[in-house]
């Protein structure tokens, strides 16, 4: 396997150019000089230093039938391992779904991230956001987790204010934060190497009575996302159910994204919570909840929580409030 994150999941090595070789003798660790100080120092594999080019390092040394990564190995690294002695056998999500079900370290790292944007989250709320750029503010969220002993943060901080945040994954920009409008922050955290990723969704003011509508709605959607999430349910019927809460209302068709996706080493990761999921939920995933409803032009309303799945529903690691509040 060529996944960085798979590998360093397996093994705890760290590298941008690695492979992991499992046989039924044992575990070959393979990466080019720069990191073979720190491959050599890995327990429990037998490590081998190759060129910079490693899949064609690989196709030299290696023969037989061999398992890739059919979702990491482009086609023409596909074509370098056939052109030696490999048998390139295509192989999809046999580490994801391991990484799936979190262990209780796993778990331990996960709540840590969450109580740090817990308390981000509190301090933002006491900050002045009009009068701002979105990208200010996200600058300050960012100096929030330092300063709370987060890691780094785990992906771009998102600050979308007014007709920009009526875009579901747009970035912070140099727009000014006007007063009567919402202002979505979705962001996160790392420790350990795994990820929180809460959302929120400010007002600024007075707003319009529908989008104080749609975020009753959203809430409600949320609400009825969070009941139906558990070990044996579908992900599809998770999504269905905060769905339906926002078909039967006036904003029906305004909730374009998925319900939510797993979290760990990787902010998006399985299983999934869309309309197209194929995954069922286990005891020990770690996913988010996060309903949304955009007026395009005008405003936007997600509210995401991170929740670790039981055999009874969910634990929800998520501790901040989910009132509308106002911010000046």
């Amino acid at each position: 396997m060529t996944n960085p994150t798979n590998v360093d999941y397996l093994v705890g090595f760290k590298s941008s150019n690695a492979a992991l070789l499992v046989e039924p003798e044992g575990v070959r660790l393979f990466s080019d000089f720069r990191y073979s100080e720190a491959g050599r120092e890995v327990e429990g594999v037998q490590f081998e230093e190759t060129k910079r080019a490693l899949l064609k390092d690989l196709a030299e040394r290696l023969s037989g039938r061999i398992g890739f990564e059919a979702d990491v190995v482009s086609y023409r690294g596909y074509e370098t391992l056939r052109a030696g002695s490999i048998e390139p056998i295509p192989r999809s999500a046999l580490v994801e779904r391991l990484r799936a079900r979190k262990d209780e370290r796993e778990l331990a790292a996960l709540k840590e991230a969450c109580e740090i944007t817990d308390r981000v989250f509190e301090r933002l709320a006491d900050e002045r956001f009009v009068g701002r750029t979105e990208r200010d503010v996200a600058w300050t969220i960012e100096q929030l987790f330092h300063d709370e002993g987060a890691e780094r943060v785990a992906f771009e901080t998102i600050v979308a204010s007014g007709p920009n945040s009526a875009r579901p994954h747009g970035r912070a920009t140099d727009r000014e934060i006007r007063r009567g409008e919402t202002v979505i922050v979705d962001t996160g955290c790392t420790i350990g190497g795994y990820a929180s990723d809460y959302t929120r969704t400010f007002a600024t003011g007075p707003l319009d009575d529908d989008v104080y509508e749609a975020y009753a709605v959203v809430t409600a959607a949320q609400q009825a996302g969070l009941e139906a999430v558990g070990a044996g349910v579908r992900g599809v019927d998770a999504d269905a159910a905060a769905r339906h809460v926002v078909e039967e209302s006036p904003f029906a068709g305004l909730f374009g994204h998925g319900l939510g996706h797993g979290l760990g080493l990787e902010v998006h990761e399985a299983p999934r919570l869309s309309t197209e999921s194929t995954d069922t939920l286990e005891a020990g995933n770690v996913v988010t909840v996060e309903p949304g409803v955009y007026l395009e032009g005008r405003a936007g309303i997600r509210i995401e929580d991170d929740v670790v799945v039981t055999e009874r529903g969910i634990e929800n690691y998520t501790g901040f409030r989910k009132d509308l509040i106002v911010v000046d």
